[in-house]
């Protein structure tokens, strides 16, 4: 893609519901009961709480958690406003059949931050601070891993040596599964290091795949990269 690109030059407090987590994804509800779920970074997103409210045990990891729910709940409602301002400009970067109108999308963002602030005031524990590539978790204490966007999308600020190193971590810390929305960046570009990434994925005892969603708002950012532990590496 060219053009103009969204403008994050401050970092924002935004974040996703738990139906556009299905899709992006590829998540069923009933697949998430009795699951430990890490969703790494998680920001301001609702997935933790509605995840929860399903049967999981799902725990929200980020840096944003330095901050109380009450400090990120009035940067986030800020921040909703600063960043739908930002899209009116580069609208033509995105498609609109998931949102029908920034208005519409805005309605989402704030959902999403309501949700996350109320399950955080009432069950703070669910929520860590924590700054990757390394995690407060030990070996193997989460069966599925959720990463949404973040890695890749920043490859402009982000070298290869912080992706390897938050896989690897990534990785240490999940004993069946981790699933990673989107694989572009931010100018809708696939991670130029991806294969590179793959390949020592594969030495580490996992397989990989990358699989189209049906979620798609920015275009081109329509697949997840989905690692599985392979049988029998789970003490590696």
């Amino acid at each position: 893609m060219s053009g103009a690109k969204l403008d994050l030059q401050r970092i924002v407090v935004i974040g996703r519901t738990f139906e556009e987590y299905l899709r992006m994804f590829n998540l069923q509800r009933e697949e998430l009961a009795g699951r430990r779920i890490l969703d790494c970074p998680a920001g301001v997103c609702s997935f933790t709480a509605a995840a929860n409210q399903l049967g999981a045990e799902a725990i929200a990891a980020d840096i944003a958690y330095c901050h109380s729910a009450e400090v990120l709940m009035e940067k986030g409602i800020k921040d909703i406003q600063h960043a739908m301002l930002q899209l009116g400009k580069v609208q033509q970067n995105f498609l609109w059949n998931e949102f029908k109108s920034i208005e519409e999308l805005k309605q989402a963002r704030t959902e999403a931050l309501t949700a996350s602030t109320l399950d955080r005031q009432q069950n703070e524990e669910r929520y860590i601070s924590a700054v990757l590539p390394q995690l407060p978790f030990a070996d193997l204490s989460f069966e599925l891993t959720l990463s949404a966007h973040f890695l890749f999308m920043y490859s402009d600020r982000l070298d290869y040596d912080f992706h390897l190193q938050s896989l690897q971590e990534l990785m240490r810390v999940t004993s069946e599964e981790i699933r990673i929305f989107p694989l572009i960046d931010l100018s809708g570009r696939r991670y130029e290091e991806m294969d590179r990434l793959i390949e020592y994925i594969h030495t580490q005892g996992w397989n990989t795949e990358e699989l189209k969603v049906s979620y798609e708002f920015q275009k081109g950012a329509n697949t997840m990269l989905r690692l599985t532990r392979t049988r029998g590496m789970q003490s590696a």
